[in-house]
């Protein structure tokens, strides 16, 4: 067969599959989903924190600093979503996406975007500063957005054999993939408005005020109400 032919033919098998879906109550590994036809419906609060300029720092600086930034962000992101009960299920270059499930997701996965946050204000940016000519110099500050939404999604395994990994579809990690791309600084937690109606009064209040704002953000062509906040929280 030629390849035109291989394509075309596996192209047809995976379109006319039919999903084998369970339910999950565990935050799937890539492994514990069938390649050829599992779907596992999730019930899960999606967090995603990106690293803002990136192509500034590869521009201004040498790869070496520009690598070692980003995987600081990076080692924080992920400490921190690991210390809040959540799940790594994604990296994509300056990028990465954390899982919430239980009782507290919402909260938990609110107070570990604000820590973030704090990290990279308080830590990253001066240590970066201290550390580096290239920063210094061009005067750059560190920034960075974390996007969080909550609800249903179905983890389906993407590839061919021993090149493979989990996708996810649905609504809460699309729009919280598209709420980390925000860049409106200070303001550097979005979360959307089913995530806010869940959180408790000790994540909303602080001093007495209420610390996130409502906006309204565009998505796919439609108006969906957010919360927004430049409050930080130390870890």
């Amino acid at each position: 067969m030629t390849w035109t032919e291989i394509m075309e033919d596996e192209t047809e098998e995976i379109l006319s599959t039919k999903w084998d879906k369970r339910d999950g109550t565990v935050i799937p590994e890539a492994e514990a989903v069938t390649l050829a036809d599992g779907a596992v419906e999730i019930d899960a609060t999606f967090l995603y924190a990106d690293l803002a300029g990136s192509s500034q720092l590869a521009k201004l600086c040498p790869w070496e600093t520009t690598a070692k930034i980003i995987k600081a962000y990076l080692h924080i992101s992920t400490r921190l979503i690991r210390a809040y009960g959540g799940e790594i299920r994604s990296f994509d270059g300056d990028r990465v996406m954390g899982i919430f499930i239980g009782d507290y997701k919402n909260t938990n996965a609110c107070r570990c975007a604000r820590e973030i946050f704090w990290s990279v204000e308080k830590i990253l940016n001066p240590k970066a500063a201290e550390k580096f000519k290239s920063v210094k110099e061009n005067n750059i500050k560190i920034k960075q957005c974390v996007g969080i939404d909550t609800g249903k999604a179905y983890a389906v395994r993407s590839g061919i054999r021993n090149n493979n990994d989990l996708i996810w579809i649905g609504a809460a990690p699309s729009i919280a993939a598209k709420l980390s791309d925000i860049r409106e600084y200070p303001y550097c937690v979005y979360i959307t408005d089913s995530c806010y109606k869940k959180l408790g009064d000790e994540e909303k209040i602080v001093d007495g005020n209420n610390i996130w704002g409502a906006r309204t953000f565009e998505v796919s062509g439609d108006s969906k109400s957010v919360y927004r906040t430049n409050f930080l929280r130390t870890p």
